[in-house]
């Protein structure tokens, strides 16, 4: 492999490298409380931002269906 090759290489692993940190920048802005928080701690608390909003939603629905009935 010779030298373009390996500058091609690097210059791929750099944009893949800035595409993941770009994202990870946008999922912290998403979930509460994750400013500082490294990725793997960043994925649990996604999680589990999910899994309450998603129970927020259960509710409210289970709300409108009681108070439109």
């Amino acid at each position: 492999m010779g030298c373009k090759d390996m500058a091609k290489v690097k210059w791929r692993r750099r944009r893949r490298q800035d595409a993941v940190e770009r994202r990870l920048k946008k999922l912290r802005r998403l979930v509460p409380g994750t400013a500082r928080t490294n990725p793997d701690r960043l994925f649990l608390k996604t999680a589990e931002h999910i899994l309450q909003l998603r129970l927020q939603l259960n509710v409210l629905q289970a709300l409108s269906k009681i108070f439109n009935a």
